[in-house]
C-alpha cells in the first residue's frame, strides 16, 4: 500500500480539511480524492465505530453513504457520487477531529498489519460479494439505530471488509466475513 493510502494518512487529510466549525461531506470526500472508492467507504464505517455512533442519525447516515457507496462499487465506477443532500450534509468539525484523533492509533496498528496475502478473497467475483455485503451492512444500519451503538457491529464489518479491498489483503476480508457469519449466527441463535 502506497504511503498516501494508508489509514493514518486519509484520517490525517480529512482532519486538516475539517479546520472549521463544521465539515461537509463533500470537503470530506475531496479530501480523500478520486479513485479511492474503498477508503470513502472506510470513513464513515470507522466512524460509525467511533463514540459519534452514539450522536442521533447519525449512524443512519453513516448507513446511507455506506450503501451509496457500495453500491457504485458494484456499478464498477471509478470515483464516488453522492446525491448533493448528502454532500451537502454538515458535521461539527470538532467532533469529526475528535473522531479521528481516537482512530489515529488504531490506524496506525493496522498500517503496520498489512500486506497483500489471500488474494484471492479480494479480486473478482469475491470482490463482488464483499461489496454487497457492504451494501447491506449500510442499509441495515438506519433500523439498528433504534438500539444505542448497535450500528457499530456493523460499522466493524464494513471497516474489516473495506479495509480488506484497500490493502488487498484478504486476512482483514475473511475476518470481516468471519464477524458477519458471527452475527448471523447470533441472530439465529437468538430467535425462537
Amino acid at each position: 500500500m502506497h504511503d498516501d493510502q494508508t489509514i493514518t494518512a486519509m484520517t490525517d487529510r480529512v482532519r486538516e480539511a475539517a479546520s472549521d466549525e463544521t465539515i461537509s461531506v463533500a470537503q470530506i470526500t475531496a479530501a480523500l480524492g478520486r479513485d479511492s472508492l474503498p477508503p470513502n467507504l472506510m470513513i464513515p464505517a470507522l466512524a460509525v465505530v467511533s463514540p459519534l455512533s452514539g450522536v442521533p442519525l447519525f449512524s443512519s447516515v453513516c448507513g446511507l453513504l455506506i450503501a451509496l457507496i457500495s453500491a457504485q462499487m458494484l456499478l464498477g465506477r471509478d470515483h464516488v457520487w453522492l446525491p448533493g443532500f448528502l454532500m451537502r450534509r454538515k458535521l461539527g468539525a470538532a467532533r469529526v477531529r475528535g473522531a479521528l484523533d481516537w482512530m489515529r492509533r488504531p490506524a496506525g496498528f493496522l498500517d503496520l498489519i498489512t500486506a497483500e496475502r489471500l488474494t484471492v478473497l479480494v479480486r473478482r467475483p469475491m470482490r463482488w460479494i464483499t461489496q454487497a455485503l457492504c451494501l447491506c451492512c449500510g442499509l441495515l444500519m438506519p433500523f439498528l439505530e433504534l438500539i444505542p451503538f448497535t450500528s457499530s457491529l456493523m460499522g466493524v464489518v464494513v471497516s474489516l471488509l473495506a479495509f480488506g479491498m484497500l490493502a488487498r489483503d484478504g486476512l482483514f476480508t475473511a475476518l470481516g466475513l468471519l464477524a458477519i457469519g458471527g452475527l448471523a449466527g447470533l441472530v439465529l441463535y437468538l430467535l425462537p
